[in-house]
């Protein structure tokens, strides 16, 4: 395995980042096999680890602390807070009332005294950022975070979280983890610039784009999982299977699986530090690891570029963070606002 700088940081991680989503609840209930998975990434050179309060609400963090005892010093260790862990509206968000207490909840579950990588999981436009950074420099202080970041921030709160730390000698975000993958490319246009101006390591998550581009969901195919029955607009988007068949004959010709073009296209940004994998099975782990040392020629991504175009998305997104403006009448109708004021 390859290591690569995060960023600024001068934490060496792998370009392969083990993404914990699908253990517990959600995935793989299994604890033991969890775990067995999480043993046998490190083994094969994985020292990135990715987790969240919100995965499993807590399970996937309990399942990580078990699996890194004994071997946590070898690990960078990342967690996020932000989405909900109840049903009180202040166990959520980016508050220093909340993301001090999320931190040390989340300290409990992985049984460790620090998180090498501390993440806000999206923007809280109802909290300032000065706030969020002052409350994450008090924890980097105390010794118990070593490096923050953000998870799906738009490239223009990125820059504006860098000027209030600069301004206020606050600590800075390091990381951004957004989505990428070769279906959706939005981020090459102001994200991953932003991110390599500011010296931020780059982390993207669902490379495979949901599964995808796993060779799994094919054009005319009929295939029911738990993730169509969430999402089938997502999954029934004929621009994204279209681009499923040219990029399954250009993996074919390639003499490659689908899954690995598009891991390896992943981390082949000069922006992109590391991607992450999702496994739920030892399967699922053992061909993304197959795959750990390929690269693409320039004249792969040449056709990858012309099935799907630099900069773009195919299709709607599934996870995207949308701006309060566009959820909120009020906040682009007058009238409504007027109303509301009133």
């Amino acid at each position: 395995m390859k290591y690569r700088t995060l960023g600024r940081t001068g934490i060496k991680v792998s370009p392969y980042c083990l993404g914990a989503m699908m253990f517990g609840a959600v995935g793989n209930a299994d604890h033991d096999e969890a775990i067995r998975i999480i043993h046998k990434a490190l083994d094969a050179g994985v020292n990135f680890v990715d987790t969240a309060d919100f995965y499993s609400q807590g399970e996937s963090e309990e399942i990580v602390g078990k699996a890194l005892k004994g071997r946590r010093d070898d690990v960078v260790l990342a967690t996020k807070a932000h989405l909900p862990m109840g049903q009180d509206p202040n166990q959520q968000g980016n508050s220093r009332r909340w993301l001090t207490r999320a931190l040390e909840d989340s300290l409990r579950r992985l049984q460790t005294d620090h998180v090498d990588l501390y993440m806000i999981h999206r923007p809280a436009p109802d909290t300032d950022i000065e706030n969020t950074l002052a409350t994450l420099t008090d924890l980097m202080r105390a010794g118990k975070i070593r490096a923050i970041g953000t998870s799906t921030f738009p490239a223009a709160e990125i820059v504006e979280a860098q000027w209030v730390a600069e301004r206020r000698g606050l600590a800075r975000f390091r990381v951004e983890q957004p989505s990428y993958s070769i279906l959706n490319r939005s981020i090459e246009r102001e994200v991953l610039p932003v991110c390599e101006k500011y010296g931020m390591g780059v982390m993207v998550w669902s490379p495979l784009a949901m599964g995808m581009l796993t060779g799994r969901y094919r054009k005319g195919a009929q295939t029911a999982s738990e993730r169509v029955k969430f999402n089938p607009a997502y999954f029934a988007d004929a621009g994204k299977l279209d681009a499923i068949e040219r990029l399954s004959a250009l993996a074919q010709q390639a003499g490659l699986s689908l899954t690995h073009l598009a891991m390896a296209f992943a981390i082949a940004h000069p922006g992109v530090t590391a991607a992450n994998l999702g496994p739920r099975t030892m399967a699922q782990l053992d061909d993304l690891l197959a795959g750990a040392e390929v690269t693409l020629s320039n004249d792969i991504i040449d056709q990858i570029d012309a099935i799907v175009a630099p900069g773009t998305d195919i299709g709607p997104l599934h996870a995207p963070y949308t701006p309060p403006a566009l959820t909120h009448a009020d906040l682009r109708r007058r009238q409504e606002r007027d109303r509301a004021a009133a």
